[in-house]
């Protein structure tokens, strides 16, 4: 009698530590959506609670300027962004005049300044103690009242200063979208007796509109979110009124309750835009490989062509570098003095540590959505990426109430069992600044390692399961090595995010523990713009960096 041959089996023990390290992800990722929730439910709570009194008092004195102001605001950088973010798309890619690959690429650059540092130089310069007024009083020996000239300090100029470094947003998607447009439909319209300019606004425009509104989408998100240039100027918004209220005033409740207005003003936009979009598709008339003939310009119309795309390169970035290094070489501030190798030690400290965490749970994210596809894993991605919409303001407010709440609760038990005085333990702490910033900037971190996770097959995961990799095994050996580039393009984005950030640092920072951001925002402040311009060129030269990224790839043409 033979005997039978029996086949081992595979070890249960490997076959529960793939499991648990899926479900490890799994609740990583869970915990990362939850944390990027408290601050949105948080704001909620704290405004509901409040009672009715601070809110009526606000509407009957401040929060309709408020939203009228804010409304303004984004009414204007929406239609300035568009404007010149898509006509200088539009020219760059179906027209070819003198120049045209040079500020194709350099139309880039003004998205390295902050808005505030944009506000710092162009006061120091349209001002009126500035040298544009006063060398107009030399000329003409006008006085101060003989003469009428626009207000930088107004809704007007920050408009103005948010539109030159957010319209590379709508530059780049409507760029992107002009560049995988077949011929097809555009010369059908020509052939039907439409004329280049008619066919744009017929077919081309309406077919890159999703792009185009999500630029100014973003663009929008930035300036509702923006506190240093409004408050430099003196305009008032919802972001100014969070931070009168918390730190002049002193009334948590009216800060919570006006950025529970803000969160839904910022979230009715995203709504708002996805809703008109409905179910609307866009297709490609003809083969994509049918590109569109760029046309020539020559003479007048090549000059307005150079001029549109140049100016606002010159206003957004060669004449702002200009003036900050001339206002530095005039200050009394040395980058490497103590005090300020102090400052940039803090702000390098900090986006570090919120880059590398931001990027790791990204990671445990969206390996976990690769893990799991389903509407759970989808679920925690979206609520994660809830932040994008969310000024740094709210996000500030949102964490500080509940964990402040937290640390008093726990230092009066303390007392009363231990009579030890605990103090306030989270509140006022780096980490939770640092968690701040993961809840700002955790979708570009996210977005930035799902485009690389995209190109890897499925045929890798089941290669690795195969050899005997789990999870962990299989992120480890396959995936990171692999992802490397885009999980240091997202280290640099939050990076960068991180040094130009400044509400949340404003309101969250341990004490005595200042940012150059926040550093360049206090002598801006108190009228000392030669001081804030050494600072802010730190700044603009940090983020230079992802710039010069995004430009390498707007320079290798198709």
């Amino acid at each position: 009698m033979s005997k039978s041959t029996q086949i081992p089996s595979v070890p249960s023990k490997r076959r529960r530590s793939k499991k648990s390290g899926g479900t490890a992800f799994a609740i990583v990722a869970w915990i990362v959506a939850l944390a990027c929730l408290l601050p949105m439910v948080a704001v909620a709570l704290a405004a509901a609670t409040g009672g009715t009194d601070t809110i009526r008092h606000l509407m009957e004195t401040v929060l309709a300027g408020y939203a009228g102001t804010t409304l303004v605001l984004v009414l204007l950088v929406a239609i300035g962004t568009g404007m010149v973010g898509v006509g200088a798309a539009w020219l760059v890619t179906m027209t070819r005049f003198p120049g045209v690959r040079l500020l194709e690429v350099v139309l880039v650059l003004p998205l390295a300044f902050p808005a505030y540092v944009l506000a710092y130089a162009y006061t120091f310069i349209l001002d009126h103690p500035g040298i544009v007024q006063t060398t107009l009083r030399e000329v003409t020996g006008w006085g101060p009242r003989d003469y009428w000239f626009p207000e930088i300090r107004s809704v007007g100029g920050a408009a103005l200063m948010l539109v030159l470094v957010l319209y590379p947003y709508v530059y780049l998607l409507a760029r992107a979208a002009f560049v995988q447009q077949s011929a097809g439909a555009f010369l059908a319209a020509r052939a039907l007796g439409n004329t280049s300019l008619q066919a744009f606004w017929r077919v081309s425009l309406p077919m890159a509109r999703p792009a185009i509104a999500s630029g100014v989408l973003l663009a929008v998100m930035e300036t509702i979110a923006d506190f240093g240039t409004v408050s430099y100027f003196g305009v008032q918004t919802f972001a100014t009124g969070i931070y009168t209220s918390w730190f002049s005033l002193g009334d948590r409740t009216g800060a919570a309750q006006l950025a529970l207005c803000l969160l839904g003003f910022a979230l009715a936009l995203a709504l708002a835009e996805r809703t008109s979009r409905g179910r609307a598709r866009y297709h490609h008339a003809g083969k994509q490989q049918a590109k569109m003939p760029p046309v020539e310009l020559r003479g007048g119309q090549a000059a307005l062509a150079i001029v549109f795309c140049a100016l606002p390169v010159l206003l957004g970035f060669v004449l702002p570098v200009l003036v900050l290094f001339e206002m530095g070489l005039e200050s009394e501030q040395s980058l490497f003095s103590k005090r300020y190798l102090g400052f940039l030690q803090n702000s390098v400290t900090l986006a570090m540590t919120a880059a590398m965490l931001t990027v790791g749970a990204a990671i445990c994210l969206g390996f976990y959505q690769r893990l799991r596809p389903g509407r759970p894993s989808a679920l925690a991605g979206h609520v994660s990426r809830l932040g994008y919409a969310v000024p740094g303001g709210v996000i500030a407010v949102g964490l500080m109430v509940p964990f402040a709440a937290f640390d008093n609760a726990l230092d009066a038990w303390m007392r009363a069992n231990f009579e030890i005085r605990t103090g306030l333990l989270i509140t006022g702490s780096i980490w939770l600044l640092v968690a701040a910033y993961m809840v700002r900037f955790m979708a570009a971190a996210l977005g930035a390692y799902e485009g690389g996770q995209a190109t890897l097959h499925a045929n890798m995961d089941a290669a690795a399961r195969s050899l005997g990799q789990g999870p962990l095994g299989m992120l480890r050996r396959v995936h990171l090595p692999i992802l490397t580039p885009s999980l240091m393009t997202a280290l640099l984005i939050v990076f960068v995010d991180v040094m130009k950030e400044l509400p949340a640092t404003l309101i969250m920072r341990p004490f005595n523990y200042d940012t150059l951001a926040v550093q360049a925002y206090r002598l801006a402040s108190d009228e000392r713009l030669e001081g804030a311009a050494v600072p802010s060129l730190v700044i603009m030269l940090v983020g230079l960096l992802p710039v010069i990224l995004i430009c390498r790839q707007v320079g290798r043409r198709h």
